[in-house]
């Protein structure tokens, strides 16, 4: 599909004024009806109004700026999916009622119609993200009057048709030289007059109640990430089928871990004895999924006169791919710990290591490795 703002020929920056100036000309120029109903012309022409009806409307233009067409329709459709509005509406809006409506293009309402497109916003946290989960939300949506079965009436009546447009939601009339369409203002363009309303939806034929929903994460998400429900949106009007429901992924930030794509990313505190002598100490790692609070543990070897900033990488120990069976690295970041209250004899020790490393003697000599283990151990008691 081609992009919204090329169609109307503006920037992605441009103002509401400018985005209406670039409508009404373009709406203009490529209505059928001043192209002799070239069918090429009347492409054109919903082409444009499919453009203006996203990039008017704030909401549907944020998520197409971030998302592209699929922000606005689902991942395809068109203007028949319910995300556009009506070409006369369009035209109401930036014309007006009598520039709007005197091209024509009738059309019947009062019809079943698509229920709104609901989005909902869900936090996880990295360990849900890490494993994949089963989410319970609450989610408000109309949903149909089961007392009336979502046509408005009471119970054992129907609605009429409407006597001034005929049911079809729209009535004409001549002004000068225009003939003029508009919205029926009797039946408010529904077609349906309904004398005597349901009492428990009160002749809307839908109620406004919270509905509980199970939701299935998978693994591997990240921020951002888009799960969709087909048909858990709002009712449909007059017994059309429901919209869909969007649920927009952010995932809580973790005391512990960053996350670099698929790798995750700690720092560990290591003693300066196994930074200098090298050794074995732990570090928390997800392994244990959705149900590791932080207390999972993997073994890191540490390799001999590490220093603070140096990395161990840990392949496959990283978060999962959401498309296929890659998996991340486990990133350790060491951070190396100076001891502090030292006993008398312990600071002895460490003058006697300074002495040692002043040494004139190659640092990596037998004599020397060995007396600075010995230090070592004499320090740490082990």
């Amino acid at each position: 599909m081609r992009d919204y703002y090329e169609i109307l020929g503006v920037t992605r920056g441009c103002d509401d004024a400018a985005l209406k100036s670039s409508f009404r000309k373009l709406a203009m120029e490529h209505h059928p009806d001043r192209n002799g109903g070239c069918e090429e012309a009347e492409g054109r022409f919903k082409e444009i109004n499919e453009a203006y009806s996203v990039l008017s409307d704030p909401q549907k233009r944020a998520r197409y700026d971030q998302f592209g067409h699929a922000g606005v329709n689902g991942g395809g459709g068109g203007p028949g999916n319910g995300q556009f509005h009506d070409v006369n509406d369009i035209f109401n809006e930036v014309f007006g009622d009598v520039f709007g409506d005197m091209f024509g293009g009738r059309r019947q309402r009062g019809g079943p119609a698509r229920g709104q497109d609901l989005r909902y916003d869900l936090e996880i946290t990295l360990e849900q993200a890490y494993a994949g989960s089963e989410v319970e939300i609450v989610v408000p949506a109309s949903i149909q009057c089961e007392t009336c079965d979502g046509s408005g009436a009471k119970p054992g009546t129907s609605p009429t048709v409407c006597g001034s447009c005929g049911g079809a939601g729209r009535v004409r009339a001549s002004q000068g030289f225009f003939s003029v369409e508009r919205a029926c203002p009797r039946c408010g363009g529904s077609g349906q007059i309904i004398v005597d309303p349901c009492v428990e939806c009160r002749g809307h034929g839908q109620l406004r109640k919270e509905r509980t929903l199970q939701v299935r994460i998978p693994a591997g998400v990240d921020d951002g990430a888009r799960i969709r429900l087909a048909g858990e949106g709002d009712a449909g009007a007059r017994g059309g089928p429901r919209g869909d429901l969007y649920i927009f992924l952010s995932v809580k930030p973790h005391e512990l871990f960053d996350r670099d794509g698929l790798d995750l990313l700690c720092t560990v505190p290591v003693p300066m004895t196994v930074a200098a002598l090298g050794g074995d100490i732990e570090a928390p790692c997800l392994m244990g999924g959705e149900n590791c609070d932080g207390n999972c543990r993997i073994e890191v070897k540490v390799p001999e006169g590490s220093q603070t900033g140096r990395t161990v990488r840990l392949k496959g120990r990283g978060m999962p791919s959401l498309r296929s069976r890659e998996r991340g690295d486990l990133i350790v970041e060491l951070f190396v710990e100076t001891p502090t209250r030292l006993s008398a004899r312990q600071k002895e020790l460490m003058r006697e290591l300074s002495d040692l490393c002043g040494e004139q003697q190659h640092p990596k000599s037998a004599s020397f490795i060995g007396k600075a283990k010995r230090f070592w151990e004499e320090v740490t008691g082990v």
